[in-house]
């Protein structure tokens, strides 16, 4: 069925009028669907990959193969989400494309990160036997537009550090809360 803005009501969580195939680094969470813990599970402050999360990483690690414009940087899988940061660097640009809701552009954050989940999807339904497609991912994906070192290194620390802090990780559904807060909040 073709968007229909009467029925649909969706929102866009991108910035309006941003062109997300500009040279920079993006700080990329995404999530399963209802926070599921698929990807394994943290013992110890480290991060031990089952089937699933060993096929998260490494997929995540061909992005490059792919999108040759892209350079991972730090990056961790987590029992139910993903953290990232991806760095694009300039590339023959196709010709300027007029953006509209839905339309993906080639080599853009959204169609990498689309990209990634529906591979994962694949290889998940695959080794379930799964029919049908059945959901993976939460809809939609986080991300952060670093404009300078300093920012992108406090966000390195907290992506390598997640392991550490699960505990009181806003993606962990049995995270600790001191009285009404979570003891830790992701740092922009």
């Amino acid at each position: 069925m073709p968007y229909n803005s009467q029925i649909h009501h969706r929102r866009s969580i991108r910035l309006k009028n941003y062109d997300y195939t500009q040279e920079g680094a993006y700080f990329i969470t995404i999530c399963t669907k209802n926070k599921q813990c698929i990807f394994g599970d943290i013992k110890q402050g480290e991060m031990k990959l089952n089937l699933l999360g060993t096929f998260a990483r490494d997929y995540w690690q061909e992005i490059p193969q792919h999108f040759p414009h892209i350079k991972l940087d730090v990056f961790v899988i987590m029992p139910n989400h993903i953290h990232g940061i991806l760095l694009i660097f300039p590339k023959i640009k196709p010709e300027e494309q007029p953006r509209s809701f839905g339309k993906i552009i080639p080599g853009s954050i959204p169609c990498i990160i689309r990209s990634y989940k529906s591979a994962i999807t694949k290889k998940i339904n695959q080794i379930c036997n799964d029919k049908g497609i059945s959901s993976v991912w939460q809809r939609n994906f986080y991300e952060h537009i670093h404009q300078n070192e300093e920012s992108l290194e406090v966000v390195r620390n907290y992506i390598i550090n997640n392991p550490v802090n699960w505990e009181n990780d806003s993606e962990n559904i049995n995270k600790v809360y001191d009285g009404d807060t979570l003891l830790l909040d992701i740092p922009f």
